[in-house]
């Protein structure tokens, strides 16, 4: 009796651990029979790009027309009609300066010009009689003498009347402080009310259309820049990417950096604010080569990895970069793939290696500029 309980109670308990074990192997088979859902926008086809080389620049935007407009003369100021970002045209009223003092000394310049002038007229009337008396013997050659002294004494003291006259209606022009060109104004330095000496700064203002990079670069590099090559550069605050051409190298390095200074003009000439710090490379080398967007690397310690769609499966592929683009940040695939593979574009996850996938009906190439901007259609893995 005890021998059948015995084998009864072992076989209810291999029973037991079969009907535990058996759907576990099932679920097992099922999740791996489960395939990776990919949607084109998963995919890159690898195809051959631009690879540029150059040294790299830093600097800030600068405007090329540019005025600081300073007191040429002394007085209060009245009025100031612009502020900071206000546009201008040539010639409009900017500041006003206190006209009292220069105004009566035009006044005063203006009446001895007047007075001189009388006075000349006279003395040319005088010397003229005196002449024509002379020539009928009339008058010794003395009178005549002193009538061509006084003329010439007074046609002295007319051009300086008329000098004196100048200087004070160009100070009475100077209270008045008008924009150059047409523009926008850049900094506003002065209030009414504030005295103004000869030389204080009271306005600057910029032309915004003509903006250019002044960036630096390495003492090292600079045998390889030239005027006339392409630059690309970022500005801090604006999303996109610029392109200028060098035309101008400073000859002389600065005294504590030892930085050469590089004058780059903007191909695209928009709103610009001048002062912000950019950044990019001047274009030396270009080459044809196969890129990839950085985001399709896989990097394990020293090697680095992409998964290949090979049919209807993901393999892990070893490949060997190389040079970095710095204008869109693409890395240059030296060996392990071949132009026209496609790759996933976001690598994200637990991936087997050799699972199988499932595509849609028809799945597009890539083009290089989603390549350059690797952000742009980028979708993640449907499935998992």
């Amino acid at each position: 009796m005890n021998h059948k309980l015995h084998f009864i109670s072992i076989a209810v308990l291999s029973l037991l651990l079969s009907g535990c074990g058996q759907p576990a192997d099932s679920t097992t088979e099922t999740e791996q029979a489960v395939p990776l859902s990919l949607l084109a926008a998963d995919l890159y086809q690898l195809s051959t790009g631009e690879l540029s080389q150059g040294p790299m620049i830093s600097g800030s935007l600068q405007p090329v027309i540019k005025a600081e407009l300073n007191a040429e003369v002394s007085g209060i100021v009245t009025q100031v009609l612009k502020d900071n970002g206000d546009l201008v045209k040539a010639g409009e009223l900017l500041v006003q300066l206190d006209q009292t003092t220069y105004r009566d000394k035009l006044m005063s310049a203006q009446e001895a010009e007047r007075s001189a002038l009388l006075t000349s007229d006279q003395a040319v009337k005088q010397l003229r009689r005196m002449q024509s008396l002379h020539r009928q013997n009339l008058v010794t050659a003395e009178v005549l003498e002193a009538a061509e002294i006084k003329a010439n004494q007074v046609q002295s003291e007319l051009a300086s009347a008329k000098a004196r006259l100048v200087e004070a209606r160009q100070q009475m022009e100077r209270t008045a402080v008008r924009a150059p060109f047409s523009g926008v104004v850049a900094q506003r330095k002065t209030s009414a009310g504030d005295t103004a000496q000869v030389g204080k700064a009271l306005m600057v203002v910029i032309d915004p259309t003509s903006m250019r990079f002044e960036g630096f670069i390495a003492a090292d590099q600079v045998g390889q820049v030239k005027v006339g090559q392409q630059v690309s550069f970022k500005v801090n605050g604006y999303d996109q990417q610029f392109n200028g051409q060098i035309e101008r190298i400073n000859p002389q390095a600065n005294e504590m950096t030892r930085q050469v200074q590089v004058f780059v003009s903007i191909t695209e000439q928009e709103s610009l604010v001048a002062g912000l710090y950019a950044e990019g490379f001047i274009s030396v080398a270009m080459t044809q080569s196969l890129m990839v967007p950085p985001s399709a690397l896989v990097q394990e310690g020293d090697h680095h990895f992409v998964w290949q769609l090979n049919g209807d499966t993901l393999q892990k592929t070893a490949v060997t970069i190389g040079a970095r683009d710095p204008r869109w940040g693409t890395v240059q695939l030296l060996s392990g793939v071949s132009a026209g593979t496609q790759i996933l574009r976001h690598p994200q996850g637990a991936i087997s290696n050799g699972v199988k996938v499932v595509l849609p009906s028809a799945v597009a190439g890539t083009p290089d500029k989603n390549a350059a901007e690797p952000g742009k259609g980028s979708a993640a893995l449907a499935g998992n």
